[in-house]
């Protein structure tokens, strides 16, 4: 069985690439291997950022001389990272890639801001941006990296994007999903993410996009 080591303490996503990649792999979170790196997330792009996670995380696995770790590196684990975010036409494209973070970026603080502080601020700054110029979308791009063994050389990661258009609602509205799912309305439906099912989201979302792109890789690499 193919193993994933996913490269996120966030359990929601965790659960939402599960759903959409299917139970044929196994599933691991940097919570399930202690050791891990800190990354920081400084690129200028979500690609930069995935290839940044995932790179950094297949050098730590290929590195490894002691358990989990090494077993993980051993048995061909492969490992996934995403970088992904909103982008707001009005406002020039952000958060972007500063999503996670976009509350703290106006008081000098770092690290990422609850999601109801980040809601907040994007209702605010789009307070006089009526319904028709609220256009946005979701982004998301996966990147894959195998651990390269000791002498080897290491091999470029692979990336599949994904992108969900939509536009940004006047309050928040429902109560699942995480992030700004309750302000973004996608295109062609009248819901929220956060109002729609699991189900209908895994479908259409942007992570669902390029993490459907990934599954058919995954697929054609497994292939007799």
């Amino acid at each position: 069985m193919l193993t994933l080591l996913l490269a996120t303490r966030n359990r929601h996503k965790v659960q939402e690439i599960r759903a959409i990649l299917g139970a044929a792999m196994r599933y691991l979170s940097l919570h399930d291997l202690p050791g891990t790196p800190e990354i920081q997330e400084d690129a200028d792009s979500f690609a930069g950022n995935a290839v940044k996670k995932a790179l950094t995380l297949a050098r730590w696995l290929g590195q490894a001389r002691t358990a989990p770790a090494a077993d993980l590196a051993a048995r061909g684990c492969l490992v996934v990272a995403d970088d992904s975010g909103l982008e707001v036409d009005a406002l020039g494209g952000a958060p972007g890639v500063h999503s996670a973070r976009f509350a703290a970026l106006e008081n000098g603080r770092t690290g990422n801001t609850p999601d109801a502080a980040n809601n907040a601020k994007l209702l605010r700054l789009l307070h006089d941006v009526p319904a028709g110029k609220r256009t946005a979308r979701f982004r998301c791009v996966v990147a894959v990296a195998r651990p390269a063994a000791p002498g080897r050389a290491e091999a470029a990661p692979r990336l599949f994007e994904g992108v969900c258009e939509g536009q940004i609602g006047f309050g928040p509205r429902g109560a699942n999903g995480f992030g700004y799912d309750p302000l973004f309305i996608p295109e062609g439906f009248q819901q929220t993410f956060a109002e729609l099912s699991e189900t209908v989201k895994n479908t259409i979302s942007h992570r669902a996009r390029a993490l459907a792109a990934l599954r058919e890789w995954l697929a054609a690499q497994q292939a007799p």
